[in-house]
């Protein structure tokens, strides 16, 4: 089910020409589907997406079965895959739950090596009929993941495992179809699959700062679960949801360069376009380094996902840390030179910082990560 691991995974670093044809077509898609109206429009409907948009993506692309393995309804890919679809969502900042249910819950599925869970889970996953999120995946390491909250506890009731407990800030928690919980057990955390229902899990949504990526406080009150898999190490799972997010926070990087690109080439102040200044010109110049710096760690982080290597904890927290600093300041700048209407509602630059800012602490703030990072290398965090 998974790849075998690898130290290195140089060959996956290159877009290949499948992947660059995958990116022309979800680029169109999105285009078509993605403008700053219907973007709005999406984020205001019940679910926080519009679920045509997201059964289209899965019937007429193929993006939910990229990283499913063929045996489980996929399309037997690789991560490498995935990320370019998540760089294109992130983009236009896709509502759709991705990140929650292909990355994260998909991986969590394949990493438990529950054969029966995947089976029953992953073909659904992959034809876009279920939804999926992870809750109570705090991994010890300081690094604010998934879930934060009191905790979920698991215990034996008459009829099989119950979950008891709250986790907070869960991604797509309010409308997930599946909920994998990492939950405490009197032998140790274990991993378990909930298929909610109102009377034993209460989903409440929370007012956050991104409205295009909605989060819940989810309360388990004897709520009935399945166990999966032998053990609740989510490690591996939390990394590749890092490995993905750097994906989707490069692709929003690039959209925040190209579009002030374009502004600025058309934008003229003294007789002349504010882009021939040299000063703007700088400015520039600099996200355009710091974009291509966070492309190439999120690509390094994306092949360790995609091989299953020892190197994943080192090369996600990396990507982790640059790609949340490289599209804060791609958004800054977006706002900045956009003048007097990037400070507007109507623009989109504002959704793209609340997405910056969101994302720079889903999963970590950029310190914990580097703080992390010299625990996993050998270096003293002090």
């Amino acid at each position: 089910m998974r790849p075998r691991p690898q130290e290195s995974a140089p060959h996956l670093l290159p877009e290949t020409e499948e992947q660059r044809e995958l990116r022309a077509v979800l680029r169109d898609f999105f285009a078509e589907t993605h403008g700053s109206e219907a973007l709005r429009e999406q984020s205001a409907t019940p679910r926080g997406y519009d679920e045509r948009l997201w059964a289209r993506m899965a019937r007429e692309i193929g993006v939910h079965g990229l990283a499913i393995p063929e045996e489980y309804g996929g399309a037997g890919f690789t991560f490498a895959e995935l990320a370019v679809a998540l760089e294109e969502s992130g983009r236009v900042l896709c509502c759709a739950p991705l990140l929650p249910t292909v990355v994260l819950a998909a991986h969590a599925l394949l990493y438990s090596g529950d054969r029966s869970a995947c089976e029953r889970y992953l073909p659904r996953i992959a034809e876009g009929a279920l939804t999926a999120t992870v809750a109570g995946f705090e991994d010890g390491s300081g690094s604010g993941v998934e879930g934060r909250g009191p905790g979920v506890g698991a215990e034996r009731g008459g009829s099989g495992w119950v979950l008891r407990g709250a986790a907070d800030f869960v991604l797509d928690g309010a409308g997930a179809d599946l909920l994998l919980v990492r939950a405490r057990t009197d032998a140790g955390p274990r991993l378990f699959a909930c298929e909610p229902a109102p009377d034993t899990c209460v989903r409440t949504a929370r007012r956050v700062l991104d409205g295009t990526r909605r989060q819940a406080l989810v309360e388990f009150r004897g709520a009935p679960a399945t166990p999966v898999g032998a053990s609740g190490e989510v490690a591996a799972a939390l990394d590749a949801g890092r490995a993905g997010l750097a994906a989707e926070q490069v692709g929003g990087g690039a959209h925040a360069l190209d579009d002030t690109v374009r502004f600025v080439r058309g934008r003229s102040q003294f007789g002349r376009p504010i882009g021939s200044f040299q000063a703007v010109k700088h400015r520039l110049a600099d996200v355009l380094v710091a974009l291509e710096a966070a492309r190439s760690v999120s690509a390094y982080a994306t092949a360790c996902v995609a091989t299953a290597s020892p190197r994943l904890p080192e090369a996600a927290s990396a990507a982790a840390a640059v790609c949340s600093e490289t599209f804060l300041l791609a958004t800054a700048e977006y706002v900045q030179f956009h003048g007097g209407i990037g400070f507007t509602w109507e623009h989109p630059a504002h959704l793209y910082v609340r997405r910056a800012r969101g994302a720079e602490v889903l999963f970590g703030t950029a310190d914990q990560h580097r703080a992390r990072l010299a625990g996993l290398i050998g270096l003293s965090a002090a």
